[in-house]
């Protein structure tokens, strides 16, 4: 791994000669980019790669991950929550990592990709989280119980055993959607005793909640 650090590391610093500055944001987007470009798999190191790639460019930083299942809006939350509007997106492989600023808060957001390929990556980008929010599709009962496979998952990792929990019941416009109380009886919330935490209803595209 640490070769491949260095490689794509080497990459960035040239891109950067050509330019005033390489935001971190960037420097993640490229190094994905590189990665994917040269045929590499999905490897189990992934996470832990790009998030060296971004401790290089930015180290500072309350640092979240949002996960959940494909299609489930985690994008749609993180560009509602960063650029306070709807964005068209598209499946995410690999990662997107935005920074929040306001006042004295200053957070690091990965969402990372949710298809069952990429679902196993998820655990080489907890290092350092303090945060884990979970985003559930309230539409799609069928795949509710995969959602609180993850989440036990996630409670069980070591890197997260101080993380606190939120979880967007997303979706909630649809009609015959999952209300809120409805997804936290399914996913047995109240047997979660070591971690805090909180669910909340929303809807993505609109911001509410």
């Amino acid at each position: 791994m640490n070769c491949l650090l260095l490689s794509i590391l080497r990459l960035l610093l040239v891109d950067r000669t050509s330019k005033l500055e390489t935001s971190a944001s960037d420097a993640i987007i490229l190094a994905q980019q590189i990665y994917f470009k040269d045929g590499l798999d999905i490897c189990p190191f992934m996470g832990l790669l790009f998030s060296k790639i971004w401790s290089y460019f930015r180290p500072e930083g309350t640092k979240l991950v949002i996960v959940g299942l494909d299609n489930a809006g985690k994008s749609t939350i993180l560009y509602q929550f960063v650029l306070n509007e709807a964005v068209q997106t598209s499946p995410t492989i690999g990662s997107n990592v935005e920074e929040f600023k306001w006042r004295n808060l200053h957070l690091v957001m990965w969402d990372l990709g949710g298809q069952e390929s990429l679902r196993s990556t998820w655990s080489t980008y907890y290092a350092g989280s303090e945060f884990v929010i979970l985003v559930i599709d309230s539409t799609d009962r069928d795949r509710l119980p995969i959602s609180k496979s993850e989440l036990y998952n996630i409670l069980a990792s070591e890197d997260l055993r101080k993380a606190k929990i939120l979880i967007f019941a997303n979706k909630q416009d649809v009609n015959g959607c999952m209300s809120v109380v409805e997804v936290g009886h399914k996913l047995n919330l109240t047997s979660i005793k070591d971690h805090p935490w909180h669910i909340q209803a929303c809807c993505a595209l609109t911001g509410e909640g």
